[in-house]
């Protein structure tokens, strides 16, 4: 994923996709995530995490 697609995100992203950003297979995001580890936010709700793409941005510093 490159920096000008950041710009298209919705403010908050599925794990996978938050993954695909910082170049995370989706079985280490999750896991790193169930163990509260993920190097941003990640809110859960219900089964689902979900990362607000404000964090995601601000730890590549894309700003």
């Amino acid at each position: 994923m490159k920096y000008a697609d950041l710009d298209n995100l919705p403010a908050v992203v599925d794990i996978t996709t938050a993954a695909r950003a910082l170049g995370l297979s989706r079985t280490y995001a999750y896991q790193l995530a169930k163990d509260g580890t993920f190097p941003c936010k990640v809110i859960r709700i219900g089964h689902c995490y979900r990362v607000p793409t404000a964090a995601l941005r601000a730890l590549l510093d894309a700003d």
